[in-house]
């Protein structure tokens, strides 16, 4: 493993478990909608000199690249997906802190092997331990002692949902077409579906938005644009199974994020939730044994 692949990785997991913040913050002055809306498409713009940059640097042909149809179609069929993940998970934001939202969030590392059954691929007794282990931290972690479970966590998970059928679709269009062109296309096709409930449920003011422009800023620029660059560059030539868990210490972050600039608190019952989740997404992310060549979806 390259320490600079890893550094790019781990930094990619900073912002992204940080990003939790930004969401929280920016719904003070705008919708769910709205501010998803106008995040993805900054950050669909801040890709844009990426591409080109990874171009000149790259040089690669159209035939390495695949087709304009399979890069358009897999551009629209990750940006749906990614709307309706998104728009769950902000919605529920709403009502939960953002730490217990990031390691919800990071639930679809344990779902997405198990959803891949579905798709032909195997699964391992390490990935059913990881979800019974993840399931037991979800109780902790979400369901309170009157055995109630919150508004927003429910959201959250049916955004974990999302998120994990989001990745197995990047899985299969990846390898056949230019990410960073597919996730530029992902980005502004998720901004201008989600301008449409914003429209229409939603009041959505100039002065809202300049309030919001730091979290606004962070969630585009940062999160979408420079994470996910930094995401395709750091996986380049490095073990995925590595890759995958530098990436999911975003949850472990989003917690610390959450205290140090919210002054969010986890009760003991939730500090058990979060390090049950954890171990769950490590333990899902452990290789197998040599002699069994399994693929497992990779962010």
């Amino acid at each position: 493993m390259r320490r600079k692949n890893a550094c790019m990785l781990f930094l990619t997991a900073f912002i992204w478990g940080t990003a939790f913040v930004a969401q929280s913050m920016g719904m003070d002055y705008l919708g769910p909608f709205g501010f998803n809306g106008i995040r993805s498409l900054i950050g669909g713009v801040a890709l844009l000199p990426c591409i080109f940059i990874l171009g000149k640097v790259n040089k690669r042909t159209s035939g390495e690249e695949g087709s304009t149809r399979t890069l358009i179609v897999g551009g629209i069929c990750c940006g749906l997906a990614l709307f309706a993940a998104s728009s769950m998970q902000q919605i529920g934001i709403q009502y939960t802190t953002a730490g217990k939202a990031g390691f919800v969030t990071a639930f679809y590392i344990v779902l997405v092997p198990v959803l891949g059954i579905f798709m032909g691929k195997k699964t391992g007794w390490k990935v059913w331990l990881a979800v019974a282990m993840a399931l037991a931290g979800l109780y902790f972690l979400c369901i309170t002692e009157s055995f109630s479970v919150g508004r927003g966590d429910v959201y959250v998970f049916i955004g974990s949902l999302l998120f994990a059928a989001h990745i197995l679709i990047i899985d299969y269009f990846a390898p056949r077409t230019d990410g960073v062109k597919m996730s530029c296309i992902q980005f502004f096709v998720a901004g201008i579906l989600s301008m449409l409930p914003m429209a229409a449920l939603e009041t959505t003011t100039v002065e809202g938005i300049a309030r919001s422009w730091g979290p606004l800023l962070y969630a585009g620029v940062l999160s979408c644009g420079v994470a996910y660059t930094l995401q395709i560059i750091g996986q380049k030539n490095m073990d995925p199974t590595i890759a995958s868990l530098i990436l999911s210490l975003e949850s472990c972050i989003s917690v610390l994020a959450g205290w140090v600039i919210l002054g969010e608190r986890l009760s003991v019952r939730e500090g058990v939730g979060c390090i049950l989740m954890f171990a769950a997404i490590i333990l899902a992310q452990l290789p197998e044994k040599p002699g069994k060549n399994r693929r497992s979806p990779t962010l």
